[in-house]
């Protein structure tokens, strides 16, 4: 398979239509691995300026056949090339026979169009079109990997004009890297075995030649490995006598790589220091354990000290002014549940108010330190009064201690809300000072939390770290130690993964850990050829209670030129971490979770001459920064975190200080080719994603100024982020006529970024449904604008949906994710998500989003939908975060009879968050503007 040209492995359906297109002419065609079936393949052919894409099945004997809907007789090969030379030929039930291959693209790095599939870049060189490789003819041989296939690029000046650049290359290197040696060794390789490129074209891919020159240039790593793999094994027996350590199976070294007899013995020498150095731990722990309870040296029981419990929350007190003069001081007492009232200057007591008589919090946004409380009265009527803080974070604060005391107050089993602090910091390979008070306790620069709230403790901890030279267990007991000093609370371990350097540790409270389930892990590698951890991502996604959660840490690619390489690791982490439910493995990994939050060193830096840069931060003007912020740009032109939000910047770049002081950045570094220029840059960031019509706040997002060790500072964000429980119906299942909800449509219309005709059809997923449902094929197609697709589906070809549960306040909380998927292939053009809540009436609601697949935005997709929810079962109630609204305009007048709990049963749910557009009548992306009319 790996000299097959033709195969792409495992690109986009996006990036195959480019190369495609890029090629040109009727019978191009490329193969690539099938999203939608493991084992299977994705055959993409181009006519007439449109690609057809079909599926290759391996059946139960592994033979391959490919998919078609003319009615031909399918027919089946042993090997993938097998069957690409049969389809050679006309009357195979494709559109036309296989003519032109299209070649993987050479890998080059940053230059050009970044690639949007793994290790893509451009096709050829220059603006032209992509080269292509002939197939063999009649008669020839097609049945191994086509020995008259030419080399790509047709000037024989170029193939000798490789050495050269190859050897400047060599060259530009050798100054900078102590292993002159072998720099050597590299230099003979390319003066004198360069036939391995000949070879390659050839269809050839052990490069003999190479795998020679690197096992004479690693032979002296022979002894070195030998001498300590015979330590390891030596203690290994000692802790597990009757079992001789073997080397585990590796996985399948690279075809260039395995010819050798030599390298391929050091690599099994290094796979096999790799499974000892992992297993050891496990295997001493292991055996101490066991001697315990076989010698009974178990130690005598004694009596155990009770944990401290929590610190109760301080009273805390806010001097506000009331009208124009009057000043009044504010106590809140979480507690005991009230606010009192006092006058200033003669300090006489006005009002006590219980929180159960709070119903409503106002923030005004055009007034950052103004709030309005309503109060309920006696005589039924209500009473609102406005306070004027000293400033927005003292607002802040307040309002976060009432909705302390309304959850504490609540008597609600489960919890609405959760606070869920997010932590992110390149360590510098250099161990953390004693405290990591004020990271933990998000003090120092930026949206920093008020000192009344600094040390209430949080119910998710999640802490991502780079360059980390700690061990993994010291780490996690250093992060719970810090957290016991701080909060008096022995926090519990969810999850711990790390790839090299990289670690992300999810600490919960110890009343929250029975609400964790269905945890998983995973990690990408992204250093060179993304087979080196130095580089990459690490991921935790968990349920809490019913709500579904991800947290990505990741260290991507360093160096200010290096942006299209940042935006292809994001991509390749966005493809590869197995994370969430395994049933939606098909969805964009972004659309998985409830609440998804990406932070790390995603490195990317501010592109303005450096002296500009630290003008602008003396004078803290991080607008002018921020708009040449690398991530900035990139987000603006969709190439990178599509609808992810991340909260203001108002804190100084992050990186590069000199270490022992925040004071200076160090941006020169001297090396042996010269002067290394490193700007001030926001490399430190933490970024999420929700669906929509969901509870998440940003209350901090900013850095520590104390914690010095480093070149980065630590940077931290809280979020206020409702969660919902098992939903318990009043009436149980079969106590009276099962009474049904139901998803009705009226149509849906779909336009995809796609140079395919292909018909569609579209699954329905969510948790609130039984099975997975499916529409029929769409019954309306335009592709008269070029690169567009536009689809519609009417209400007679789209299912009746009813979910599980028919009880409106279950309902309100579903979401449903949707895949347009082509008929032939059954692979994804694009998926989205659409929150029920605000189509639950008995009159359809538009709905407006776009469509997404593998990180890129493929299209958009608009409809008309209704949530129909039987009499009896639209009983709701107002959730805890619901009480707290923002007013746009000061002098704005609040409803006359504010709402209270419960709502009567009639009321519907709230209006979706301020935060989120209402529909439009046009597409949201202004691209689609030119469907506007067409039929």
């Amino acid at each position: 398979m790996a000299a097959a040209r033709w195969y792409h492995r495992d690109i986009s359906q996006v990036v195959a239509e480019e190369l495609l297109a890029r090629a040109g002419r009727d019978g191009s065609f490329l193969v690539r691995d099938s999203e939608s079936v493991k084992g299977a393949y994705a055959l993409c052919l181009l006519f007439q300026r449109h690609v057809y894409t079909y599926r290759i099945l391996p059946d139960e004997e592994g033979l391959l056949s490919v998919q078609t809907i003319q009615g031909i007789q399918a027919k089946c090969f042993r090997t993938l090339p097998e069957l690409i030379g049969a389809y050679q030929h006309p009357n195979n039930g494709l559109v036309t026979p296989l003519l032109h291959a299209v070649p993987r693209p050479r890998p080059e790095e940053d230059s050009g169009e970044p690639g949007r599939g793994r290790g893509l870049c451009r096709a050829g060189s220059g603006e032209g079109p992509a080269q292509l490789l002939t197939l063999p003819a009649d008669g020839e041989d097609a049945r191994g990997w086509g020995h008259t296939v030419p080399c790509p690029g047709a000037a024989p000046s170029s193939r000798t004009h490789i050495p050269q650049q190859l050897h400047q290359r060599l060259q530009e290197q050798v100054h900078s890297s102590p292993a002159s040696d072998f720099m050597g060794f590299m230099a003979e390789y390319l003066t004198h075995h360069v036939h391995d490129l000949e070879a390659l074209c050839h269809g050839h891919p052990q490069l003999r030649h190479l795998s020679t020159a690197l096992a004479t240039a690693c032979r002296a790593l022979h002894s070195e490995i030998d001498f300590t793999l015979a330590g390891l094994e030596t203690l290994a027996r000692v802790f597990d006598p009757p079992v001789s350590p073997r080397s585990p199976a590796r996985e399948q070294v690279c075809g260039f790589l395995s010819s050798d007899p030599d390298l391929e013995l050091l690599l099994n020498k290094i796979s096999t220091v790799n499974h000892l150095l992992s297993s050891l731990e496990k295997k001493v722990l292991k055996s101490l354990q066991e001697m315990v309870t076989r010698h009974n040296l178990a130690l005598p029981s004694v009596a155990v000290a009770p944990l401290p419990a929590a610190r109760p929350l301080a009273v805390q007190n806010f001097e506000v002014k009331v009208g124009k003069s009057q000043r009044v001081a504010l106590t809140v007492d979480v507690e005991s549940g009230t606010v009192t009232v006092t006058k200033r200057g003669s300090g006489s007591l006005e009002e006590v108010i219980p929180q159960d008589k709070i119903l409503q919090l106002i923030k005004y946004q055009s007034v950052q330190s103004k709030v309005r409380l309503v109060c309920a009265r006696e005589n039924q009527k209500s009473l609102s009064r406005d306070f004027i803080f000293p400033n927005a974070r003292k607002r802040e604060a307040f309002c976060q201690l009432l909705q302390l005391m309304k959850i504490q107050h609540s008597n609600l089993d489960e919890p609405e809300i959760i606070s869920v602090y997010v932590g992110t910091w390149n360590m510098g390979s250099t161990p953390p000072p004693r405290s990591l008070a004020s990271w933990l306790t998000s003090r120092g620069l930026g949206r920093t939390q008020d000192e009344t709230m600094a040390c209430i403790p949080h119910d998710l901890y999640v802490i991502g770290t780079q360059e980390n030279s700690l061990g993994d267990r010291e780490w996690v007991e250093f992060l719970c130690a810090s957290l016991k000093t701080l909060m008096a609370i022995d926090y519990r371990v969810v999850a711990l993964q790390c790839l090299w350097s990289i670690k992300i540790v999810v600490l919960v409270k110890p009343e929250h850990q029975r609400r964790i389930s269905h945890v998983h892990t995973s990690s990408v590698k992204t250093g060179i050829a993304n087979t080196l951890g130095n580089k990459g991502a690490v991921g935790v996604s968990f349920l809490f209670n019913g709500t579904s959660f991800g947290f990505v840490n990741c260290h991507l690619a360093s160096g200010s030129e290096k942006t299209h390489r940042r935006n292809q690791n994001y991509s390749d982490i966005l493809h590869s971490l197995a994370l969430g439910d395994k049933r939606l493995g098909g969805f964009d990994l972004t659309l998985r979770f409830t609440h998804l939050f990406w932070f790390g060193d995603l490195n990317y830096r501010l592109d303005m001459d450096v002296q500009d840069i630290l003008s602008h931060i003396v004078k803290k003007e991080f607008q002018a920064l921020l708009a040449v912020d690398q991530l900035n740009l990139e987000r603006e032109k969709n190439k990178v975190f599509l609808r992810f939000s991340e909260g203001d910047i108002s804190f100084p770049p992050t990186y590069r200080y000199e270490r022992g002081t925040r004071d200076t950045y160090v941006w020169q570094k001297s090396k042996p080719t010269g002067m290394r220029i490193n700007v001030p840059s926001w490399c430190d960031r933490i970024l999420w994603k929700s669906h929509p019509e969901t509870h998440v706040v940003c209350n901090s997002y900013g850095c520590t100024d104390n914690i010095v060790t480093s070149d980065h500072s630590p940077v931290f964000a809280t979020f206020e982020v409702g969660v919902t429980s098992q939903f318990v119906p009043k009436e149980a299942p079969g106590s009276g006529p099962e009474a049904l909800a139901c998803i009705e449509w009226e149509s849906i219309e779909v336009i995809l970024k796609t140079t395919s005709r292909s018909k569609c059809y579209i699954e329905f997923h969510s948790y609130c449904l039984e099975d997975v449902q499916r529409s029929g094929e769409n019954t309306v197609q335009n592709c008269d604008i070029p690169g567009f697709l536009k689809l519609g589906w009417s209400s007679k070809h789209l299912p009746v949906l009813n979910p599980i549960l028919p009880d409106l306040e279950y309902l309100g909380d579903q979401h449903l994710l949707l895949s347009i998927k082509g008929v032939e292939s059954c692979e994804s053009y694009g998926e989205c998500c659409l929150a029920l809540r605000s189509a639950i009436g008995t009159t359809a609601q538009q709905f407006e989003t776009f469509l997404f697949h593998r990180g890129e935005e493929t299209g958009s997709v608009r409809g008309w939908m209704r949530v129909r929810v039987p009499r009896g079962r639209s009983g709701t109630r107002e959730r805890l975060y619901e009480w707290i609204s923002f007013e746009e305009e000061e002098d704005a007048e609040p409803a006359a009879e504010p709402p209270t709990c419960p709502r009567r049963a009639s009321q519907r749910l709230r209006s979706r968050p301020r935060s989120l557009p209402e529909p439009a009548t046009g597409y949201t992306n202004p691209a689609y503007f030119i469907f506007e009319g067409v039929p």
